[in-house]
């Protein structure tokens, strides 16, 4: 793992694929960690893309933040813009998943300069964040003390593997050892469950609601991915998120859930291939300058 250092503190990432291509930076969502894309960073930094998949402050860091630090949803959003500014290229693509595509939505109501493409899988969308029961989840570990007495138990696979942690948000059952390392940092660090209380603290049902205008005033093109069998984020959920935004391809992938990139890496994989080289690709009858050919 390589690190980064930003204001608020030090981000643990790996990258894939070579230097100088089209770059993308991966988003997780709540209490995993860049694990949760499986081999989709990987197949893509084959196909000649250069992948950053970081490991965000949301629960299964293992590096706290600086003392102070805006931990919320909005200030991981800014860690994100930070981060990419650190890359020193133009633009990015972003691609979020779970709260972090929220959180990537909170990153175009900022800065959507840096953000030449956008790239959403299952994930919160306007009053749904979070989707029941998980809003009872971010309520408890705002207060730490009593939230690492009440999830005690994920340290057992038949709790992670349960509705309530890891068992409905992907089709098949996952690995006990990955989902074992996803709430460790958790569970045995005091400073980690500060953070995420700083996390949760920031999530009301109106914040990703007042981000709209940047959502509908985003010109550049999006890519919603969604797993059309999710019991929490639903497909209708990703057809009203497709009819905000201007330029806008949706696919939905059947067998698969919350979790598209551990249930369908492959096809994630080639969907995004696919949508960045047609972003790429100049607009019929217009040169690459931005001049009409012709006479």
């Amino acid at each position: 793992m390589d690190a980064m250092g930003l204001s608020a503190g030090t981000i643990e990432y790996r990258c894939t694929g070579p230097a100088g291509g089209p770059v993308l930076v991966f988003v997780h969502g709540f209490l995993v960690d860049g694990t949760v894309w499986a081999d989709v960073p990987d197949r893509l930094g084959e196909l000649g893309f250069r992948c950053y998949v970081p490991t965000w402050p949301m629960g299964s860091h293992t590096l706290a933040l600086n003392p102070g630090a805006d931990g919320t949803p909005a200030g991981v959003a800014e860690m994100v813009l930070e981060f990419v500014a650190h890359l020193g290229v133009p633009s990015v693509t972003l691609v979020g998943n779970d709260s972090g595509g929220a959180v990537c939505q909170l990153a175009l109501g900022s800065d959507p300069a840096r953000i030449g493409t956008l790239v959403l899988t299952n994930c919160d969308a306007f009053e749904v964040f979070p989707p029941f029961p998980f809003d009872i989840v971010i309520r408890l570990v705002r207060r730490p003390r009593l939230a690492r007495a009440v999830l005690a138990p994920l340290a057992w696979r038949t709790m992670r593997d349960s509705p309530v942690a890891f068992g409905w948000l992907a089709k098949r059952r996952l690995p006990g050892d990955l989902t074992a390392a996803w709430v460790r940092p958790y569970l045995s660090d005091a400073a980690i469950r500060a953070d995420v209380a700083g996390f949760a603290a920031g999530i009301r049902r109106r914040t990703l609601l007042d981000n709209l205008p940047a959502l509908t005033a985003y010109q550049r093109p999006v890519l919603i991915c969604w797993g059309a069998d999710d019991r929490f984020f639903r497909p209708t959920l990703a057809r009203r998120l497709s009819a905000t935004f201007p330029d806008v391809k949706l696919v939905e992938v059947a067998q698969a859930r919350t979790f598209l990139a551990l249930d369908q890496p492959g096809r994630l994989a080639t969907e995004i291939a696919a949508f960045l080289a047609e972003a790429a690709r100049p607009a019929e009858g217009v040169t690459p300058a931005g001049q009409r050919s012709g006479g």
